[in-house]
């Protein structure tokens, strides 16, 4: 990734970073274990005020864009995926505000606060059995007008980085069956966590259950109205990117496996076997072509007047990036042989977190579908 930072102060947060990887690589092996989460990489990242880092200055924040915080995303992944999709959450969230102002005045101005002094935040959209947001599925959770509160009941999935939020952006469907994004602080009388999330794959993420039970909150402390389909959301790219970085820590393992591993069969490092090579090759090339994808979609939506019309270049990103990051680590796995799946070697957790790109947003299926859809429309118009 070397290649793709342009300036001096983007490779001074990128050298901040890789200090930190040799420690998140030492501590990813605890992340195998149920209800793991990485407290101490989350700590060392606040640490070096990552959680500011898309803040808007006249927030107090280091107001950067979307290219460092893909150069940022992809270089914590490197070093720990699980670590890089939480926090992720986060920073991108902040920065689609930054991008959007979207949120009202008020509850904006009293959480960016929050943020700048250290509070972490992310949202909780998705509930169980009712369907992905992003397929058009209505809140189950309900806000109920009291006075000048709110009163939430409901459930949540996928709240990741839930064992250190501070505050939590709800969707909730209001008695107008209107949709609004209420901010929930953690703290609140009625909030409580269940540790569902047994996921072989990204389980640092603590990607628990909320739960809202008779949750009284200002009826100030709602964030925004949701009404239609969003708009282009550059941020997203940070997930390709984790998945890029995952690809390129497994890539990284390989050819050092290679380079060391001497087979009495064989007499020298298999790097020399002519195969292993091409393998090798193969590896460098799908990362230097993902990453060409990555960055130059971000450049383009950071120049794009209108970045609505990006939405198509985003989604090919995500998949063609995530695909690209599977293919290298299945590659890697090939190298290192039977000894990937053991327990004790972290290309087992590189094979398994790869995979979870399948599923974060936007969906392959629904992508095909579009795409389909419309050239089957071009020649049914004719």
């Amino acid at each position: 990734m070397e290649s793709f930072i342009k300036t001096a102060e983007q490779q001074k947060l990128i050298d901040k970073i890789k200090e930190l990887q040799p420690q998140f690589l030492a501590r990813e092996q605890k992340l195998d274990q149920p209800n793991s989460f990485p407290f101490q990489n989350i700590k060392d990242l606040k640490r070096i005020q990552y959680h500011t880092l898309t803040l808007p200055t006249e927030f107090g924040g280091q107001g950067m864009g979307l290219y460092e915080y893909i150069l940022a995303q992809e270089a914590i992944s490197r070093g720990s995926g699980e670590t890089g999709l939480s926090i992720g959450w986060h920073a991108g969230i902040v920065l689609e505000y930054a991008e959007n102002r979207h949120w009202r005045d008020e509850p904006a101005r009293w959480i960016l606060e929050k943020v700048k002094n250290g509070a972490l935040i992310n949202s909780a959209a998705t509930e169980s059995n009712a369907g992905s947001p992003t397929r058009g599925a209505l809140p189950r959770t309900t806000a109920v007008r009291d006075g000048n509160d709110l009163i939430l009941n409901g459930e949540k999935t996928y709240t990741s980085m839930a064992p250190v939020l501070d505050y939590i952006f709800v969707t909730a469907t209001t008695e107008q069956k209107e949709v609004v994004m209420v901010i929930v602080p953690r703290e609140s009388p009625g909030v409580s966590i269940d540790e569902t999330w047994d996921s072989l794959s990204m389980r640092g993420t603590a990607s628990h259950t909320l739960i809202l039970d008779d949750v009284r909150v200002p009826a100030s402390h709602i964030l925004k109205d949701i009404a239609g389909r969003a708009g282009a959301q550059g941020w997203l790219l940070h997930i390709p990117a984790c998945y890029i970085g995952i690809a390129a820590a497994a890539s990284a393992y390989a050819a050092e496996f290679a380079a060391n591993y001497i087979p009495a069969s064989l007499g020298k490092p298999i790097a020399e076997a002519p195969n292993i090579r091409q393998t090798i090759g193969e590896m460098e090339l799908e990362l230097a072509t993902a990453r060409h994808l990555l960055y130059g979609t971000v450049e383009r939506y950071e120049n794009s007047r209108d970045k609505a019309e990006m939405g198509e270049a985003l989604s090919v990103t995500k998949i063609a990036v995530t695909q690209a990051a599977i293919g290298v680590v299945d590659k890697a796995m090939n190298i290192v042989g039977s000894r990937a799946l053991s327990a004790s070697n972290p290309m087992h957790r590189h094979y398994l977190n790869v995979r979870a790109g399948l599923y974060n947003p936007p969906m392959e299926d629904m992508i095909k579908g579009q795409f389909a859809t419309a050239a089957i429309e071009r020649f049914q118009d004719k």
